[in-house]
This record gives structure tokens, sequence and C-alpha cells, in this order.
């Protein structure tokens, strides 16, 4: 960061302790590193919001393998999209229950299409899609 300025911010007392709190618990040495992660954050969360945006990301799905057709049905919407999918993790968490994870790059309207599709599938009892920046415009 060869370029930095420096900013002035008026917070509350008990609002900023709260903070330092926070930030030492997860092993900030600064605030300052402390907002340009809150910053970042933002920026990135508000990218996602144009379906044309560029966006990696995970789909964690827990499921029943026991469900009929399920496995394929889940296969089939991975291969339908195979370009997007970067890799699978499969791990059995018991006799009845699967966890899988998906690595997805693509635009963001696309990433939650095929999510959502994985998620809504009939025996699948748990899925989430968490979404990053491929990094570009990052600072």
């Amino acid at each position: 960061m060869s370029n930095l300025t420096r900013i002035g911010v008026a917070l509350d007392a008990e609002l900023l302790d709260k903070f330092d709190e926070l930030i030492e618990q997860r092993g900030y040495q600064n605030r300052s590193e402390a907002f340009r992660d809150l910053i970042r954050n933002e920026l990135v969360e508000e990218s996602w919001k144009s379906p044309d945006s560029e966006v990696v990301g995970s789909v964690t799905l827990v499921y029943n393998h026991h469900v009929r057709l399920l496995n394929d049905k889940l296969l089939d919407v991975q291969h339908d999209h195979h370009n997007a999918i970067l890799s699978t993790l499969h791990v059995h968490l018991d006799h009845e229950n699967c966890l899988e994870v998906l690595l997805i790059k693509g635009k963001a309207g696309e990433v939650s299409r095929i999510a959502n599709a994985l998620i809504s599938t009939k025996g699948v009892k748990h899925g989430r899609l968490t979404l990053s920046s491929v990094g570009k415009n990052l600072q």
C-alpha cells in the first residue's frame, strides 16, 4: 500500500472498546488493518449484487445419501455446470449423512443459480453458499 491516506473516525467509547476486544480476539495487530478488512468485506458483498460480477465460493451440502436418486441428481447438476465447479470434497459423516463441499467460480448470478439448484434438491438437509471475490479489484 504505497498511497496511504489517514482519516479520523469518531466513535462512542463503549463501541470502540468492543471493537478493540473483537480485533484482539481475531488477532489483528492494529485497528487500521481491522478497518481495512471491514471495508473490503462490504465492498466484496456489494459486488455480489451485480449478477455479472466474477466470484468464487463454496457450496456446502449436508444430505442423507439414502434418499432415492439424490446422489444422481446432485451429480447431474454438477456435470451440467462442470465449467463452474472447480473441485468437490465428499465426507461420510455417519452411516446416513454426507457432507459435500463444492468450490465454484463464475458470474454471481450463475453461481447463485447453481447453488440454489443443489441446495433445493429434495433430500438435502442443509445447504449454504459462501461467496468471495476473485481478488482482482481488492487493495
